[in-house]
């Protein structure tokens, strides 16, 4: 599969009409859909694309990971296949799965028809189930699919060899039926938070590319995109704080999603600007355990929010 879409010619058959026609298109029409990527993200996501190739996405917890995912599917006008990886994920939840209960009605019926059953008539695809990697195969239409497998470092070690024949050749092998080829390669985005280290021959099967939290000037345009209700100098004055949080020694960074759940906080509580009882009001927002809650709680005086002189 290419990245294009297709029309038909009478001569000369398919002809090719690309989905994007470049990185900056990838970026423009994201844009139109209501997310912003950089430059890099917008260039890993195309040559994606354009190679055919599964993209392994890294970056701290709420940088935009699964929401690039979600983003290209929208802007492809395609459906959106999501695998939510964790430990314990078996191929019968991940790749496809035997219909046990239609087998034994089946199986029951024949019997009450003086009838035998045998592997040959149990196994057929009546009986199989679509999980998510064989739905993505199996899907049908004009323009292949997005495939998000998200968080899979949080996945078993085991698990991630279930995925090498996919990854590699659009593909799937099921022993009693044969192998199962996508006609349109999917689009195949891997998230990770690096809670481990992923085996060498998954990253080599996947491009690459690294989410860093934005730069202030994007967070700034992140937050006037989905937090319309806040003004310009709570906006401003959030993200310099964020930044200066962020090198605090926490257990858990906010992320750029914390930031949007605490600016829309903010402006629930119709805050005008950045004050420190409001801060202290919100912070469940963006500390996610009880010691980064009381690390930026007693941080606030040297990040420029001191308490108030008592009367």
């Amino acid at each position: 599969m290419n990245d294009t879409d297709t029309d038909t010619d009478a001569d000369s058959g398919p002809i090719p009409i690309p989905l994007f026609t470049d990185a900056d298109d990838i970026r423009r029409r994201l844009d139109a859909v209501g997310h912003l990527v950089d430059d890099g993200t917008a260039t890993a996501l195309y040559l994606a694309l354009a190679l055919e190739r599964p993209l392994l996405v890294e970056g701290e917890p709420g940088v935009g990971k699964t929401a690039a995912a979600k983003a290209l599917a929208r802007a492809m006008g395609t459906p959106l296949v999501r695998l939510q990886c964790y430990e314990g994920l078996t191929a019968n939840e991940a790749l496809y799965e035997w219909n046990y209960q239609r087998q034994l009605l089946a199986v029951r019926l024949a019997e009450a028809r003086d009838e035998r059953l045998g592997d040959a008539d149990l196994f057929t695809e009546e009986f199989l189930q679509d999980r998510p990697i064989l739905r993505a195969i199996r899907h049908e239409g004009p323009v292949p699919p997005v495939l998000l497998i998200d968080e899979i470092d949080r996945a078993d070690d085991e698990f991630e060899a279930l995925l090498f024949e996919f990854l590699g050749e659009a593909s799937l092998t099921v022993p009693e039926l044969g192998t199962f080829t996508a006609a349109r390669r999917p689009v195949v985005i891997l998230t990770s938070n690096r809670s481990r280290e992923l085996h060498d021959a998954l990253r080599r099967r996947c491009l690459y590319h690294w989410i860093d939290f934005p730069a202030p000037e994007r967070a700034a345009e992140i937050l006037r995109r989905t937090v319309p209700a806040a003004n310009e100098p709570l906006i401003a004055s959030a993200v310099e704080f964020i930044g200066r949080v962020r090198r605090l020694d926490l257990d858990k960074a906010p992320g750029m999603a914390e930031t949007i759940d605490w600016v829309s906080a903010l402006s629930v509580l119709r805050a005008s600007e950045l004050v420190r009882a409001d801060i202290v009001r919100t912070l469940s927002t963006i500390a996610k355990s009880p010691d980064d809650h009381t690390t930026i709680n007693e941080a606030l005086d040297g990040l420029g929010f001191p308490e108030p002189a008592s009367a």
